[in-house]
């Protein structure tokens, strides 16, 4: 049996492969190689490649790692930060009217 995997909207599938590309430039930009990064990553050249090509089967841990050993760990922070669309619906909360008591005759 083999593994389930979520299925994807096409925006997150557009996305995916623009995340990896960014980590792929912050590792040519520091001159590492990629088999260097997999190995202080803890993981396979093949599953770093999968990372840098955006496959969504590879964990959040395993990109978690990654960016980790290229000293940007703290990016990950900056997910769901300005979270917007929650702040609209909140306020939207917080703002329902008193309900009104009938009045006895």
């Amino acid at each position: 049996m083999g593994r389930k995997t979520a299925v994807l909207s096409p925006t997150l599938e557009a996305l995916l492969p623009r995340v990896g590309e960014n980590i792929k430039l912050a590792r040519l930009r520091r001159k590492i190689t990629s088999s260097i990064l997999a190995e202080r990553a803890g993981m396979t050249r093949t599953t770093l490649r999968k990372i840098e090509n955006g496959d969504s089967g590879v964990t959040f841990g395993a990109y978690a790692s990654v960016l980790f050993c290229l000293n940007l760990e703290h990016d990950l922070l900056l997910l769901a930060k300005d979270d917007t669309l929650g702040r609209k619906l909140q306020d939207i909360g917080l703002t329902v009217p008193k309900k009104r008591v009938a009045k006895k005759q």
